[in-house]
């Protein structure tokens, strides 16, 4: 922490440069169609092909950053413009590339092989998905759901919950779609890693590798996925939905990298701009009670609406400014929507989760810089 107070603020500014943010935000990272194609079949082997990531960051992706069944014939021409000039960029919402520090360690044995053994430790974090990319690939499938209800007979209550059956033509076409926007999101976070290294290398005169910025994990939420499960005592084959909910394996697991076979898999929970962070990691428990599953943030207190009719711009400002956070953000009314005020305490729902024995605490980090849509 002590290296980057001082250059804290240019820092921050050079993150902001560096990483394009912002509703309809264009990305630096040159792709063109066939690159794109590439992108969302090959996940992030197509980073690492084109030189943007490290052999090693492979290790440490949920999938290895590459979900095998993608099909870009899946993703309709709309979604594949959409996502087009959008690649290496962060995007609007609750999305934010953030530094943060290391302010408490619960677990010293699975912080170390993190690679964070002490406090004051500076850490990245950032939280990003797959763009317009990813919502145009869920709305195309929501009209052909709609079609595939009224004739397979299936009735929800609400439209949003729409769907088909797994192995109908257009639940496969689905997965299918889903797979290569999850590729492009791995892609989209690799790029921004990449944009992120850059930005500390320049402003600390070194090199990534001399500034020791490895990825500790890079972990999806809102996907579906195909997964062995242990159901009435038999190892079943599921298709686990985790909407709102990240994956959280446990120690020994064959899915997860051998760095992390005894510590379990790390999962980040994103606070808000305002509040601490925090890494935690899978359990047993929660893999047998919850298909290896917990919470992915803090989730909304009130509407994006009342945020911004209730809350003061300055006042925002001014809060973060007292607790010594710099801020860049593109769009004034997020500062509102996006305020601690506007979500549960994240702190509240990690302890949930641990005293429910679903994942166990590791690290707390507090936010010094935040870059946002």
């Amino acid at each position: 922490e002590k290296d980057v107070r001082p250059v804290q603020e240019s820092l921050t500014q050079s993150l902001f440069n560096h990483i394009p943010v912002g509703v309809g935000s264009q990305g630096v990272i040159p792709t063109s169609s066939r690159d794109l194609e590439e992108a969302l079949e090959m996940g992030l082997d197509w980073s690492l092909r084109e030189g943007y990531s490290w052999a090693e960051d492979k290790e440490h992706c949920e999938e290895y950053g590459r979900m095998l069944n993608a099909d870009p014939t899946k993703v309709s021409a709309r979604a594949k413009k959409r996502g087009l000039p959008q690649l290496g960029t962060l995007g609007a919402g609750n999305h934010y590339a953030e530094i943060q520090v290391v302010d408490e360690i619960f677990d010293e044995f699975a912080a170390e092989k993190m690679g964070v053994d002490r406090l004051g430790q500076v850490c990245i974090m950032i939280h990003s998905g797959s763009r317009g990319l990813g919502h145009q690939v869920a709305t195309d499938a929501l009209v052909q759901m709609e079609k595939a209800m009224a004739r397979d007979k299936i009735h929800t209550n609400d439209r949003q919950l729409a769907c088909a059956r797994i192995d109908s033509p257009e639940g496969q076409h689905y997965l299918a779609g889903m797979s290569a926007a999850a590729n492009y999101a791995w892609v989209n976070r690799s790029s921004m890693t990449f944009l992120c290294r850059q930005a500390f290398a320049k402003a600390f005169n070194s090199t990534p590798d001399d500034l020791d910025m490895h990825v500790i994990y890079d972990v999806s939420h809102n996907v579906a996925k195909i997964e062995e499960h242990m159901i009435n005592g038999k190892i079943t084959k599921l298709l686990v939905h985790r909407k709102g909910a990240t994956r959280a394996f446990p120690p020994h697991h064959p899915l997860i990298p051998v760095d992390y076979q005894f510590t379990g898999q790390p999962v980040l929970i994103g606070g808000t701009m305002g509040t601490c962070s925090y890494v935690l990691t899978g359990t047993e428990k929660g893999f047998q009670e919850t298909f290896g599953s917990t919470c992915h943030g803090a989730g909304r207190a009130q509407s994006r609406n009342r945020s911004r009719r209730t809350l003061d711009y300055q006042g925002v400002l001014d809060k973060l400014k007292e607790k010594g956070i710099s801020i860049r953000v593109a769009s004034p009314k997020l500062v509102m929507e996006e305020a601690p005020e506007s979500y549960k305490d994240v702190t509240q729902v990690v302890n949930t989760c641990h005293e429910a024995g679903i994942s166990k605490k590791c690290i707390r980090l507090r936010p010094i810089a935040v870059v946002k849509g």
